[in-house]
């Protein structure tokens, strides 16, 4: 029997993992993570937050400026980080990038009764996107609003767009502290779950949906997006699936140190190298995606040791 998470007993997540491969995780230096990339995933370090959040913004640039006509290609893009949105923006303006044949899809959106937030809510995804990037864009230089793809709970065009021969070259994401990209979360332990988490084959399965938030997710959207205030932060949300993820030719993910902790970036970047995958730790599934890269702050990996404060 795997032992019950420390944080929420009736959810799985990484606490239920073996002993060994936490400590494991735990005793990574910084250096230590440069050695674990391996062919398929690369762990690349950034001195700067400047430099960080502008490779990140660049990732939509050269994926942009591979969109033809005859051949569309675009972008799956997070809001944690948000940094890069207005760099975004600013180097499409400066470089006169023209986005007609770039395409876009947002990666997740809360849910409140059912329904996707309205893009008026304080905490909207869509906002926030068309807010700090793409409203920044010159008029003559912007997509076509259909090419720009957020998810509702209606999923049919959301899904159809994943499926029209337009090229994903790259999903960009975040780590949360429950070690999720988008929204995808652990899984609640109950009924054929009750003993043991999703296979990954089965997690692997799961296609655009909405999903009940874990506890830890919760918390942490409050932290950083609501300062604190956990009773605004909706308990579901729509998230983009495995399925569409390995559709996506490269995922990208970027830590500054702001979404998860020292422990959580040593984890995910540990049983990804060494092909741990495990539903408990979503973001471990992305072992078997055939081209990863973690992209980290060097001044935000920090340490595991102890230090009071």
């Amino acid at each position: 029997m795997r032992p019950p998470s420390k944080v929420a007993p009736d959810w799985w997540d990484y606490t239920t993992l073996d002993r060994e491969i936490l400590d494991d995780a735990a005793r990574l230096t910084a250096d230590d993570l440069l050695q674990l990339s391996r062919p398929g995933f690369t762990v690349k370090f950034y001195d700067t937050l400047e430099d960080f959040y502008l490779a990140e913004a660049l990732e939509y640039i050269t994926t942009w400026r591979q969109a033809t006509e005859s051949e569309p290609a675009g972008i799956c893009g997070p809001i944690g980080p948000t940094e890069q949105l207005s760099l975004v923006a600013r180097l499409v303006n400066e470089l006169e990038l023209d986005l007609r044949h770039a395409h876009f899809w947002a990666m997740d959106e809360w849910v409140i009764d059912g329904k996707e937030v309205p893009v008026t809510h304080p905490l909207s995804f869509e906002k926030a996107d068309l807010e700090l990037c793409f409203h920044r864009i010159r008029l003559e230089l912007r997509m076509p609003e259909e090419n720009l793809h957020f998810p509702k709970a209606d999923l049919t065009e959301y899904l159809k767009s994943w499926n029209s021969g337009v090229r994903c070259v790259v999903m960009q994401g975040g780590q949360g502290e429950v070690k999720h990209w988008a929204f995808n979360d652990p899984v609640r332990r109950q009924g054929r779950y009750k003993d043991n988490p999703p296979t990954p084959a089965e997690y692997r399965k799961l296609t655009t949906r909405i999903v009940d938030l874990h506890p830890i997710t919760l918390i942490q959207n409050a932290r950083t997006s609501g300062g604190g205030v956990v009773q605004n932060v909706p308990s579901q949300a729509l998230t983009v699936g495995p399925v569409e993820t390995w559709k996506a030719e490269k995922v990208s993910i970027w830590q500054a140190g702001n979404h998860d902790n020292p422990f959580g970036m040593r984890l995910t970047t540990l049983m990804i190298s060494k092909k741990i995958p495990d539903s408990a730790v979503p973001m471990s599934l992305l072992a078997d995606h055939p081209n990863v890269q973690f992209n980290f702050f060097r001044g935000g990996i920090g340490t595991c040791e102890a230090e009071m404060h």
